[in-house]
Order: structure tokens, then C-alpha cells, then sequence
């Protein structure tokens, strides 16, 4: 069994090591602009902050080398998007077929554009408002904001990340439609569930507090339903399927 293995991990232990060497790289590049990178993720949070108190600051001695670290790796992996989706091509494209393989640029295009689709969203619109409810919440409880850059810094990077997987749903739905692993009447079937879990997973990746779960819920349910839309368009259920569905929700 290991012999009918090991080809496989030894594809995946290359796909692995040219994306995470593409991230080494950039990540050397993007640390000579760290100062320029942390002023760019501090600016909603600055925005936001009342007056006289609009910077961020520090308390540990090397927490602004470990925050030029982060935010470079974090760009560094932003910008390696591409790559990184390439590789995960490359690896399962041996079980695809030929007309499946030719597949590579649009899903590489998509996915990386719906990254950083679900990234910019966070930046532009959810961060700023979540922000923003508890500068001012704190004010109203005469409380002075005094933020500091590392928990500040990793709360955005986490928000960016998981907007940016979220984002990819329908690209996931796509690929496992093509593959003939999913279809519309399935996703419909289990719509319940699905919101179900889309709320979980807000709730674990944003602070404890409803509008940032509603703004990281919201986009993912309207990305479930057009998930649903590309499962129909792909890979349409049988007459049989939608026959079962009709029959579990007039139940």
C-alpha cells in the first residue's frame, strides 16, 4: 500500500515545496516595505479612532520586528495566491481528464480572485465596521482606546484569512460539481445545515459579537446560494434527485 502511495507524496512534497518556497521568496521582498504594508492594515483602525488617539502602539520590546514578520508573511502569502493554486492543480490533475486539465487558468484566475475578493471585503467594509461599533462602544462606557500593534495585527490577518477561504466557495463548489462528487438538489438538501455551519464558523473566526458575525455570515450564505446556482450549472441533478428533494421539503 505504501508503494502505491509514495509517487503521490512525492508530488505532494514538490507541489508543497514550490508553494512554500514562492512564499520565502516574496516574503524576503515584502519585508523591505514592512513599514509600508503595517501602515496600509492599520489605516481602518486609525480611521476609526478618536482624536489624539489615532496611532497604534507597542508594549513588548520585539513587537514591532515579530509585526514587520507577520505582516510580510502574510503578504508574502497573499501575493502567492496564484502559485499556490497552481500547485494544487498540478497535484490532482492526474486524475482529471483532458478536458478537465484544461481547466488550470480559469481556476486559478477564479480562486485567487475570489481570495482576494473575500480579503478586500474584510479590509473595505467589514473591518472598518466592526471597528468602529466598539471604538464606539468603549467611548460610550468612558473607556480611552490605547491599541497595540500584535494582537491588533493578528486579529486582522485571522479576519483577512478566513474571508478569503470563505470566499472560495463557490470555486470549491465548482471543482467538486465538475468532479460529479456534488450537485444542486445535494446543496439544496442540505441547505439548513450548511447556514447552520456558516454561522459556527463566523462565530469562531470573528469577536464575540453579532455584527461582525452577520457581516462574515451574510456574504457566505449569498455565496452558498450562487454555490448552488454553479452545482446546477455544472453538474445538474436528475429528475430522480429533484423528485426526492420535492418530497423531503413538502415533509
Amino acid at each position: 500500500m505504501f508503494e502505491e502511495l509514495k509517487p503521490h507524496l512525492v508530488e505532494l512534497r514538490k507541489r508543497l515545496f514550490i508553494s512554500v518556497a514562492c512564499v520565502f521568496v516574496l516574503f524576503f521582498a515584502c519585508f523591505g516595505f514592512n513599514e509600508y504594508i503595517t501602515k496600509i492594515l492599520t489605516l481602518p483602525l486609525e480611521r476609526v479612532l478618536p482624536q489624539g488617539a489615532n496611532q497604534v502602539n507597542f508594549i513588548e520590546l520585539t513587537e514591532p520586528f515579530f509585526n514587520a514578520v507577520k505582516v510580510s508573511f502574510f503578504t508574502a502569502f497573499l501575493l502567492s495566491m496564484p502559485v499556490i493554486f497552481w500547485q494544487f492543480w498540478k497535484f490532482v490533475a492526474p486524475g482529471l481528464y483532458d478536458n478537465e486539465k484544461r481547466l488550470v487558468v480559469p481556476f486559478v484566475v477564479c480562486a485567487s480572485i475570489m481570495f482576494l475578493l473575500g480579503a478586500s471585503f474584510c479590509y473595505f467594509i467589514a473591518v472598518p465596521m466592526a471597528f468602529d461599533f466598539f471604538v464606539v462602544f468603549g467611548q460610550a462606557h468612558n473607556l480611552n482606546p490605547n491599541i497595540t500593534i500584535a494582537p491588533y495585527i493578528d486579529f486582522l490577518i485571522k479576519l483577512m484569512l478566513a474571508f478569503g477561504l470563505g470566499f472560495e466557495l463557490p470555486i470549491i463548489t465548482f471543482f467538486l460539481a465538475k468532479l460529479g462528487l456534488v450537485n444542486d438538489a445535494m446543496l439544496k438538501r442540505h441547505f439548513r445545515v450548511a447556514i447552520l455551519v456558516i454561522f459556527i464558523f463566523a462565530a469562531f473566526m470573528t469577536p464575540p459579537d453579532v455584527l461582525s458575525q452577520l457581516l462574515m455570515a451574510g456574504p457566505l450564505c449569498l455565496l452558498y446560494g450562487i454555490s448552488i446556482f454553479v452545482a446546477k450549472k455544472v453538474n445538474p441533478a436528475s429528475k430522480e434527485d429533484d423528485e426526492n428533494l420535492e418530497q423531503d421539503t413538502n415533509e
